[in-house]
């Protein structure tokens, strides 16, 4: 399981939809339409208008000399779904008339449609050092930019599709056509919540899509909470030798390096837009170990490992379990990334993988509340139950979570999903940590854990037979005992009247 990880090399390029700059090229002799990314946006505020509102620019540019030119699309979802959904149509000409039909009414063309009220669209590639020709108003144009532009939603906060596509609008006949033509578009553009022309913008908004935003602060307030859990945790495994809390240490010391790969990536894209390649994906791979290690964890005690039995039973079908969540639980990870189109708004949990690990997980914890009541009715001791029924109530609420907020974030806008999705898992994967700290902190544990001071105690008692004073204590009882041999009367205790020993009486004297 641990070996997915060499996967990330490979996959730095599906990176999320939080992303700032995108940087790509079309070729228009083998795609027709090609989609570029979809950004969110948040909502424009009325008194502060040019400070709040969206922002797209950048350079489109081509390698070719030719003179035809394509267009580009920046589109909400309202008006996407309809020209996405048209783009497959085998007679090009008529795809791109049917694609732009409902566009026609409301987007502005100088020459076909000066009422129109929006701003959708653009030729490209632009003239060299130039911006594009749909530029009516360079000084609206970001420095260094070809093209802009100002995204407002007065409502709420909106998803935006950016596309390229090899249709021309005739300037004569005002009917769209299907470009036959082989060029390469290169094109690199910024996406931004604010106004790029000042610094005044929020550090952790602006270069994140809407549904990212705020997700920098929940990895800056997790890493600082297991930043504090995971020295104590290292404090216990000091003092404790068995593979219970060694299991249970490795869980908590591969989420807070995970936690840590996150947070320096949203870190470093807050600062310059682009992030490190593959850091977040390996953030995300050890917290999936993590979480995969810590349910073996839960499972191993429920069946009474090191506090009932010394020994683990079916070993084949808890392993098998195990490891079967743990690879579902990593697929649905790279199927969410890379599987999972862009521009539907589908929820993880909506996917195949996903119901299977929502499956696996309630079949987990049905097995789970099994083994602990088997142990529970082998065990007698008062103290163990006490911490089986703690442990058992800790752990069933870690279970059944999942299960609970992915039903929940059916109903949620995709807007707030990822943030809902995030923070819930974090804090609950927290608090179940926090709680088996707790259980299993050593001041509590030499209650109920078998072999958890074994070791330790065997080195002190080793140290403590090696002792001076113990030498010399052992020498003077040898040299009693020869002393005793000679004189073995010395060693009768006085007989009372009544025939019986009086341990209480001084030894014989003779």
């Amino acid at each position: 399981m641990i070996g997915i990880v060499t996967l990330t090399i490979f996959l730095h390029s599906f990176l999320s939809v939080e992303l700032l700059r995108i940087q790509g090229t079309w070729d228009t002799g083998q795609q027709f339409f090609h989609f570029i990314t979809k950004f969110g946006f948040q909502k424009t505020l009325l008194q502060n208008q040019l400070e709040t509102q969206g922002y797209v620019f950048g350079n489109i540019s081509s390698d070719g000399h030719g003179s035809k030119t394509y267009t580009f699309a920046l589109l909400d979802r309202g008006y996407f779904l309809g020209y996405y959904g048209n783009s497959s149509l085998i007679d090009r000409n008529k795809a791109c008339q049917t694609m732009f039909y409902k566009i026609d009414s409301i987007a502005y063309d100088s020459t076909c449609n000066d009422e129109g009220k929006e701003d959708f669209l653009r030729k490209v590639p632009c003239p060299v050092s130039e911006v594009c020709v749909d530029e009516d108003q360079p000084n609206n144009v970001i420095p260094g930019s070809q093209l802009t532009f100002a995204v407002q939603d007065l409502i709420q906060p909106r998803f935006w599709y950016l596309s390229l596509v090899a249709c021309t609008r005739n300037s004569t006949t005002c009917q769209w056509e299907a470009v036959k033509d082989n060029a390469t578009i290169n094109y690199d553009l910024w996406l931004v919540n604010g106004n790029p022309r000042t610094s005044s913008h929020p550090t952790f908004d602006y270069h994140f899509s809407v549904e990212m935003q705020g997700i920098a602060e929940i990895y800056l307030v997790c890493f600082a909470c297991y930043g504090f859990l995971a020295p104590l945790q290292l404090y216990a495994i000091w003092r404790q030798k068995h593979a219970i809390p060694k299991l249970f240490t490795a869980s908590i010391l591969f989420v807070t390096t995970g936690l840590f790969f996150n947070m320096v990536q949203a870190i470093e894209f807050a600062g310059d837009g682009t992030g490190i390649d593959g850091l977040q994906i390996l953030g995300d791979i050890l917290d999936i170990l993590s979480q995969a290690l810590f349910m073996l964890v839960l499972l191993l005690l429920a069946k009474g490992w090191a506090i009932t039995k010394t020994e683990v039973t079916n070993k084949f079908v808890l392993f098998s379990v195990w490891t079967i969540y743990g690879i579902v639980h990593i697929l649905l990870y790279f199927w969410d990334r890379i599987e999972v189109a862009v521009i539907e708004n589908i929820n993880p949990y909506q996917t195949l993988p996903g119901w299977l690990i929502l499956v696996l997980r309630v079949a987990i914890m049905i097995w789970f509340l099994l083994c602990l009541r088997q142990t529970m009715i082998q065990e007698k001791n008062r103290r163990k139950l006490d911490f089986f029924l703690h442990f058992g109530a800790s752990s069933l609420v870690w279970f059944i979570y999942l299960p609970i907020v992915a039903l929940i974030s059916f109903q949620v806008s995709p807007l707030f999903r990822q943030k809902l999705l995030i923070g819930i898992t974090y804090s609950a994967n927290f608090l179940a940590n926090a709680a088996l700290v707790q259980l299993l902190w050593p001041t509590r544990s030499e209650q109920y854990f078998l072999l958890s001071h074994e070791k330790f105690y065997d080195e002190e008692l080793e140290e403590f037979n090696e002792a001076p004073h113990v030498l010399n204590s052992a020498t003077s009882q040898d040299s009693i005992a020869t002393q005793y041999d000679r004189n073995p009367i010395n060693l009768i205790p006085a007989i009372s009247h009544n025939g019986t020993s009086n341990s209480t009486q001084e030894l014989i004297k003779i």
